[in-house]
């Protein structure tokens, strides 16, 4: 979905700030993490203008899943992380014409699940769809038969660009896009492909959420918007605010993903060539694996200030500036469980 007037007027002040930014963290471009693909780069695929979800391989190490926005088709893409090109282009079939596809994300058994949940009227469809396909053992240029569920929500239709799936129960939420703050909502244990799966709010989350993503072992929530982010600490489902998110500056950041080694958080824009740039993941080396010697947490409590590093000092003034249209305050909130 594009992003409303305030985004827009945002992108505006930024492309300035950001054209002296490197694709890349410091702390990624020095080679201290050793996870495949965590030292970001930029998709050159002239096809891919729109990338709305990321998604780290299982199976291909230095792989990421991507897909267009709405406008393309039933498309998934594999981007080697080495040199940003296309190596698989898969065709999903089995589902309808996808409306809104958002975001993407890798469940237990190497399952992809799309999450076609976009709706730019916010409520305007009675109900979304969710995709889900087998991760192809050879990334060749192929169609794949997929799996489509219809999905509604217990308290109405509602716009939402994330999607995410435990990495160990298989259990499929969405988070809701409210300029005000969403929520967390929990699909059925198991997706029934023959019935409408009803998702429900279980928690509330504190940004207008363009993306989310699990870590690895699954005891970590991230949650990106456009000029922010969040972490929680997972606890089962009962999701507890640990937070900020060191998101870096980008013109429309739209997606977020974990390193397949979960030492780092991999942040997606959409447009023409765009970067994925990296940051470590909060915790540092608490984090990290053994072999990646560490980093240093690209995030922080909350405790107040502005986490950034000393390529985006140039972007700050107009970084804190233009959070302050969107309401910083909505980073400052507990999160609270809701049943």
């Amino acid at each position: 979905m594009r992003p409303r007037s305030l985004a827009l007027l945002a992108g505006i002040l930024l492309t300035g700030a950001l054209a002296s930014a490197p694709a890349t963290s410091a702390s990624a471009a020095d080679g201290t993490g050793t996870g495949a693909g965590d030292k970001g780069f930029t998709i050159t695929d002239p096809r891919i203008t729109e990338s709305s979800g990321l998604a780290a391989s299982h199976l291909h190490p230095g792989i990421y899943w991507t897909h267009n926005d709405s406008g393309d088709g039933p498309y998934v893409y594999a981007v080697d992380s080495a040199t940003g090109k296309t190596v698989a282009r898969i065709t999903l079939s089995g589902v309808g014409t996808p409306r809104d596809v958002e975001a993407i994300s890798i469940g237990p058994d190497n399952q992809i699940y799309v999450g076609d949940i976009g709706d730019n009227l916010d409520g305007s469809w009675p109900y979304v769809w969710i995709y889900r396909l087998p991760e192809p053992k050879k990334l060749v240029d192929q169609t794949v038969r997929a799996t489509q569920y219809v999905v509604k929500y217990s308290n109405g239709a509602r716009n939402a660009e994330s999607l995410i799936v435990h990495p160990k129960t298989g259990r499929v939420y969405i988070i809701d896009k409210k300029e005000n703050g969403g929520h967390l909502y929990e699909g059925p244990a198991t997706l029934s492909a023959s019935g409408t799966n009803i998702f429900k709010p279980v928690a509330a989350v504190d940004l207008w959420a363009t993306d989310a993503a699990f870590s690895p072992d699954g005891k970590q929530l991230a949650v990106r918007g456009y000029f922010g982010g969040i972490y929680y600490d997972w606890n089962g489902g009962d999701i507890k605010r640990e937070g900020r998110l060191d998101v870096p500056l980008q013109k429309q950041g739209e997606s977020v993903s974990y390193s397949a080694d979960g030492t780092r958080l991999m942040y997606g824009s959409e447009g023409t060539d765009s970067p994925v740039q990296a940051e470590d993941v909060p915790g540092g080396s608490d984090k990290a694996s053994p072999s990646s010697g560490g980093g240093s947490s690209a995030a922080g409590k909350d405790s107040g200030g502005f986490a950034g590093g000393g390529a985006k000092a140039g972007a700050v003034a107009v970084g804190v500036a233009v959070l302050a249209l969107f309401g910083l305050r909505r980073l400052r909130r507990p999160s609270a469980r809701r049943h």
